[in-house]
């Protein structure tokens, strides 16, 4: 409840967190809202889960717990993308619906499924339990593009999208979803749905190394840097160069 000299639209101002990212908050004027979600977008190799895991980092770092949903990589493989920029997860819990090597192993206990061999309510539950298990602070989901062959229609993947998005409304959580934009057609629903809008693109050049460019397509109620963004990705960090506008 508002304190009596508070206005209204006072008491309904959202804390910023950070996103991991000093060049991202830079571009955000302070960072996401929190208990928001939003989407993040981009081809693969766009740099969607350095950017992800930074902000989950960011999260454990702070003494949040914070959990890393993956439908498209085994735990195994994020931990050597952390490794080879020298991160240490211990405060990110992983939670994999994809099976590892070993689960051939017969004497290995199966505590992970394939999506492939799931119906799209079975996955979604076993998210949403998890989820209610841990009560995390900051949620990754990578990724949509799973979810979305799953649903096999438009109307069905968006339904499950807004069910997820009503499930994290009613929790203290900061939700991002990570999309590699698999889909042939342009998913303008998706954005309407989600908060914020962020997409990275990696492009090669006839002469050097590839250019990568962040741009933030919407935040609701946020004042942003608009425009395209320059990033690199080097060991240890993502790091952003916010374009400089002048006034």
């Amino acid at each position: 409840m508002a304190e009596p000299n508070q206005t209204l639209g006072e008491s309904l101002l959202q804390d910023r967190i950070s996103t991991g990212s000093v060049g991202l908050d830079n571009i955000l004027g302070g960072g996401f809202d929190a208990n928001r979600l939003y989407l993040v977008e981009g081809r693969p190799g766009a740099g969607k889960t350095t950017l992800a895991l930074q902000f989950l980092m960011e999260g454990a770092r702070r003494g949040e717990t914070v959990l890393y949903v993956s439908l498209s990589e085994t735990e195994h493989e994020l931990r050597i993308v952390a490794q080879r920029h020298g991160w240490n997860l211990d405060g990110v819990t992983v939670f994999e619906l994809v099976p590892p090597e070993t689960s051939l192993d017969p004497d290995r206990e199966l505590t992970v499924l394939h999506p492939a061999d799931m119906e799209l309510g079975e996955t979604t539950q076993l998210v949403i339990d998890r989820i209610s298990e841990l009560n995390p602070a900051r949620v990754v989901f990578d990724s949509l593009s799973e979810v979305r062959l799953l649903a096999q229609s438009p109307l069905r993947y968006r339904r499950q999208i807004l069910a997820l998005k009503h499930f994290f409304s009613g929790r203290k959580c900061t939700v991002i979803l990570l999309d590699d934009l698999s889909s042939q057609q342009n998913d303008l629903q998706l954005h309407s749905i989600a908060h914020g809008v962020i997409l990275l693109e990696q492009t090669a050049i006839d002469y050097g190394a590839e250019r990568r460019r962040l741009r933030v397509i919407k935040m609701r109620g946020i004042q942003f840097r608009g425009g395209f963004h320059y990033f690199t990705i080097k060991k240890g960090v993502l790091e952003i160069y916010p374009l400089v506008v002048a006034a």
